[in-house]
């Protein structure tokens, strides 16, 4: 497994304050984040990497943090990950040790915002429960697509808002809890189906809700092929 030498760029103006605040409370939550979040995002790293290990490949893993999805691809897929904090990043190396994992390529700090990699690097790319993190979501969507080869596969598992009942409770004690981490518990889906509505090259593939209670949601697309 190699690993990138150098910290992430965030953009050709400077670093935004507002990465630079969430790579801090990610720092600071790397120690409880597993205990916390474990359990609850499990059923959506299972859907996603068995997805991509039945394609097969070199995958990119967005926002990779501590490494929970990593044991659960096939060994013949290839990974990639990234993520802001360097701090989760050390867990997930040491989760890496723990399980023998040979498959994967490196674990590098990155801005997913800004990602350092050429046009068309990967067969397939996953961000799970990263999208209503980042500062700026599109520009997320836009440089996964830029790295994912023309007929690879994109995978985002994400909760989007709801107005009522159970999720819409637990939305409200997210808000209130965990508004550091940078989530959005009221991303409304509009955000991400304008901008597949706006990609010509994006195929929406499947659209599936996920436990806990529907509380997540997998979003399949393909990023269509020349022609």
């Amino acid at each position: 497994m190699s690993e990138s030498p150098s910290k992430p760029t965030h953009s050709a103006t400077g670093p935004s304050s507002q990465t630079e605040r969430l790579e801090d409370h990610y720092a600071n939550w790397a120690p409880f984040y597993d205990f916390v979040f474990k359990l609850v995002m499990r059923p959506g790293r299972r859907v996603s990497s068995a997805i991509l290990s039945k394609l097969g490949g070199r995958i990119l893993d967005v926002g990779v943090g501590t490494g929970l999805e990593l044991p659960m691809f096939e060994p013949h897929v290839q990974i990639t990950g990234v993520d802001l904090s360097a701090p989760m990043l050390e867990i997930a190396r040491k989760r890496i040790a723990e399980h023998g994992l040979k498959n994967i390529e490196a674990l590098i700090e990155m801005d997913a915002q800004n990602l350092q990699f050429p046009d068309h690097s990967f067969d397939a790319a996953v961000a799970p429960y990263v999208l209503t993190t980042v500062p700026d979501p599109i520009r997320m969507l836009e440089e996964i697509t830029r790295v994912v080869r023309p007929g690879g596969t994109i995978l985002l598992v994400n909760h989007f808002g709801a107005e009522t009942g159970l999720i819409a409770w637990g939305e409200g004690w997210i808000a209130r809890n965990l508004p550091k981490l940078g989530w959005k518990p009221n991303f409304p889906w509009a955000i991400l189906g304008d901008w597949i509505k706006s990609r010509p090259d994006i195929e929406l593939i499947e659209v599936r809700s996920l436990a806990p209670v529907g509380l997540f949601t997998l979003v399949h697309m393909r990023r269509r092929a020349h022609s």
